[in-house]
């Protein structure tokens, strides 16, 4: 069971941090959730966006052209079909994620965490959240680019259950080409057994999801 604990925040008028398409709707859940006494994951706020820039420029995009700067990464924290998800740990951003969701596949833009943090399982715990709220919205198939030459991340996405799809030849400005990766989470593994997910609400008990009947569109 995968217990998520939730504490409303007015900075974003009370919103999930699940974004579903086709509307799109954020419901009155809050948009903290606390993992561990030092970790907690939570929906980005503006002010996360140029922290998150610079994880960009240093970890993502190292030898290319700075395009996720801090105002592009705020259009993302602003628009309605994004969740940008950042990793919390001593106040400071360990890490980050942030999904694109459209009306039948999702698509993870970026995903990183710092260096001095990797192995402690942040990157895991992000991107499964980021994939449970796909799954809410009844969304199964996710797609990404990697860099060609980064194995490491390749191998993450791997373990992940994600399967390289296609190498794109010059993806990064003419520089690099990317492999494009995805993964079909209705062949949910040993990271997706649990198809229930608890939200506590600070004064109004749990609820809990379904995700079995949740990602199921009439």
């Amino acid at each position: 069971m995968i217990l998520i604990s939730v504490y409303p925040l007015p900075h974003h008028d009370g919103r999930l941090a699940c974004s579903l398409p086709l509307g799109i709707k954020r419901y009155s859940l809050g948009d903290t959730l606390m993992t561990n006494s030092e970790l907690s994951l939570r929906l980005a706020r503006l002010r996360d966006a140029a922290p998150i820039a610079n994880l960009s420029r240093d970890l993502i995009e190292y030898g290319l052209q700075w395009r996720w700067t801090p105002a592009r990464i705020a259009a993302s924290i602003r628009a309605p079909n994004v969740n940008v998800l950042v990793a919390y740990l001593h106040e400071n951003i360990g890490g980050f994620g942030i999904m694109r969701y459209g009306d039948d596949d999702a698509h993870l833009d970026l995903l990183a965490v710092a260096q001095p943090l990797r192995r402690e399982g942040i990157g895991r715990q992000l991107l499964e959240w980021l994939e449970k709220c796909a799954l809410v919205a009844g969304i199964s198939k996710i797609a990404l680019e990697v860099r060609a030459g980064n194995e490491g991340a390749q191998l993450f996405y791997k373990r992940m259950g994600y399967r390289p799809l296609v190498e794109l030849p010059g993806y990064y400005q003419g520089i690099e080409a990317a492999l494009r990766m995805g993964r079909d989470l209705s062949r949910r593994g040993v990271d997706h057994k649990v198809p229930r997910v608890q939200y506590k609400l600070a004064g109004f008990g749990v609820l809990e999801l379904d995700l079995r009947s949740l990602s199921r569109r009439p």
